[in-house]
């Protein structure tokens, strides 16, 4: 059986930051808008015959313009149905462009080639924002940084996208303004009420709960003025502690001071035994077989300095053991449960 041994010590970190790296202004942000339409110009790769919709679509299309023909008359495989999704930015004004994602809802092939047509984007409330119309790109990486090459039935309209209504933020008349923190922390509201009053000298951030920090304009600035000052005052910020896994890929992602708590634990033919230790016995980084049998078994040791117990250690440990990602993913979801890992686990 092996054993791992490690070393624990707990230790906290505060990063300075700029608040505009940590809170939003409540009231300034993207709206997200989505349409329906129809793309054309495909190579036989549309949607087929079972796509009722589709078919009925182009008969619509083909109506408005004075074209009649019956759904079931229609036989092209050149056509594909779509929904069109984008965001809105804040301040967005008539005439500005923004990308929009087209993704099939029928059974089309491939969206490759495709134009979209004028397609009306429409908000929560059902009002026309925007418009939409373009040549289809299949390439590269869409919006969400995924590779598009292996999903041939979504693709960007670059610049496809045109306001036509603006949403109306009115900040230059406002008195207060409320920051939004993107995590919720007492510690780093009461940071942000505290250097927003430090900064002007003056009890105007006043921190409500452990996201909110509600702020008066001062007499001598605009709003405008007032959060872009806001924004690049610096704190001191304590990031919230997270381990990432994606089971899918075996990818560990966590930071370099999420530090783990004594535990004894058993997974397959792996045991770990984390304890506290102020002296190594052996120098760091230095593994070694003990004499001493356990269960008829060499008991591997391996050894650290002071402090430096982290998940990520932990991590590297375990692959120099030969464990696997799925084991390693498994010891760290139950050190979890035990909490012996007290960051936020998120598997994606």
């Amino acid at each position: 059986m092996k054993k791992l041994l490690l070393l624990f010590l707990v230790s906290t970190t505060i990063y300075a930051t700029k608040i505009t790296d940590v809170a939003n202004i409540v009231g300034v942000r993207d709206n997200q808008i989505i349409g329906y339409s129809l793309v054309v110009g495909l190579k036989k790769t549309g949607d087929g015959t079972t796509s009722q919709f589709t078919l009925q679509s182009i008969s619509n299309m083909l109506r408005a313009m004075n074209i009649d023909m019956l759904p079931q008359d229609i036989k092209s495989k050149n056509v594909a149905a779509v929904v069109v999704t984008a965001n809105l930015k804040p301040f967005a004004r008539q005439g500005d462009k923004f990308n929009v994602v087209v993704s099939s809802i029928g059974d089309a092939k491939s969206l490759e080639g495709g134009t979209l047509l004028m397609t009306p984007l429409k908000g929560v409330d059902g009002k026309i924002y925007a418009l939409a119309q373009g040549s289809i790109s299949i390439g590269g990486k869409n919006e969400k940084g995924a590779g598009s090459e292996s999903h041939p039935t979504t693709g960007l309209v670059y610049d496809g996208g045109l306001v036509e209504r603006e949403i109306n933020i009115d900040l230059y008349n406002q008195e207060f303004a409320t920051l939004s923190l993107k995590e919720s922390n007492f510690n780093n509201s009461v940071n942000v009420q505290k250097a927003i009053n430090g900064f002007y000298a003056s009890q105007i951030a006043v921190a409500i709960d452990p996201r909110t920090v509600r702020l008066k304009r001062p007499q001598d600035k605009s709003m405008v003025e007032f959060l872009a000052e806001v924004q690049q005052i610096d704190i001191d910020y304590k990031p919230k502690s997270k381990i990432v896994i994606n089971e899918r890929t075996g990818t560990i992602i966590a930071g370099v001071d999420i530090f783990v708590k004594p535990i004894v634990m058993t997974h397959g033919d792996i045991t770990i035994k984390i304890k506290e230790q102020e002296i190594p016995q052996q120098p760091a980084g230095s593994m070694v077989v003990d004499q001493e049998t356990v269960i008829g078994l060499n008991e591997n040791e391996l050894y650290t300095k002071e402090g430096t117990t982290t998940v990520a250690n932990l991590v590297r440990s375990l692959q120099k053991l030969g464990a696997t990602p799925k084991d390693i993913i498994s010891i760290l979801e139950a050190m979890k449960s035990a909490g012996s890992i007290s960051a936020d686990l998120e598997v994606i």
